[in-house]
């Protein structure tokens, strides 16, 4: 695995509070995600950990604390400026364009860097007719880079579920991100597709990208990460390397809803 990088983390979290009237939902979160890192963040069912990809990316803004990406505040700031900044994001439940071909799927997220809009397409403007031709031949090369080059025409709604969640990867590249945030990536996966995507997801570090998962299967958890925070009822419980988390009394209580004991 790489190790990762010495010096300010790529992310930080320091006391983010996320309320939702008198539900907490995240309770004074800490964390710190070096670059370089396949970074796990686990925990049973209503943990906390989606609200912590959401607050990331915009979708609520943090009741307290704040969250620091490259040393700058996101906390608060819009999803497309998150986004432009260098973080990408999948989903819990597949989320394509079904009736678009694979490779338009890809090419939507390349727009997030597109200087041009629905006016210079509409004029056919030189610039934009570049930033197309560009979409494309990044598209195309995500697609064969998440193991699905040979599916660039096909309707995404008519793939095999497990080259939809490469695809919905393969959209989240294109925006060309420093930090990926995997939620749940292996659901619903076969075996053979949870082998084949751990190769993805070590290929994507090793692209010089920063992975931040949330996943429920502790194989494929135990077997990729770097590090793992593990959240109960919004609290951080523990964080550690696989080996150290996983013999915590604590994260066992939390996952087996019984007391442990510690000896």
């Amino acid at each position: 695995m790489t190790t990762a990088t010495n010096g300010a983390p790529l992310i930080e979290f320091a006391g983010v509070t996320m309320q939702f009237g008198g539900v907490v939902a995240l309770s004074a979160f800490d964390l710190s995600v070096q670059a370089g890192q396949i970074f796990a963040l686990i925990g049973p069912n209503g943990a906390g950990k989606t609200t912590v990809f959401n607050v990331v990316t915009g979708v609520y803004k943090p009741t307290s604390g704040a969250i620091r990406f490259q040393g700058e505040r996101i906390d608060g700031q819009k999803r497309f400026r998150i986004t432009q900044s260098g973080i990408a994001r999948t989903f819990q439940n597949v989320r394509l364009f079904p009736n678009m071909s694979a490779l338009e799927n890809v090419m939507v997220g390349a727009d997030a860097h597109h200087r041009t809009g629905a006016v210079g397409a509409a004029l056919g403007l030189p610039w934009h007719r570049s930033e197309e031709r560009h979409g494309r031949e990044t598209g195309l090369a995500l697609l064969d880079f998440v193991g699905i080059g040979g599916r660039a025409e096909d309707t995404a709604k008519n793939l095999p579920y497990g080259d939809q969640r490469r695809l919905e990867i393969a959209r989240a590249l294109a925006t060309d991100p420093r930090l990926v945030l995997l939620d749940e990536p292996a659901a619903g996966m076969n075996p053979a597709e949870k082998h084949a995507l751990q190769g993805l997801i070590r290929k994507i570090r090793d692209d010089d990208r920063t992975v931040l998962l949330i996943e429920h299967d502790m194989g494929l958890v135990m077997d990729i990460s770097d590090q793992i925070a593990v959240l109960d009822f919004g609290e951080k419980i523990a964080e550690g390397p696989p080996r150290e988390v996983q013999r915590n009394p604590k994260v066992i209580e939390a996952y087996l809803g019984a007391d442990v004991d510690a000896s």
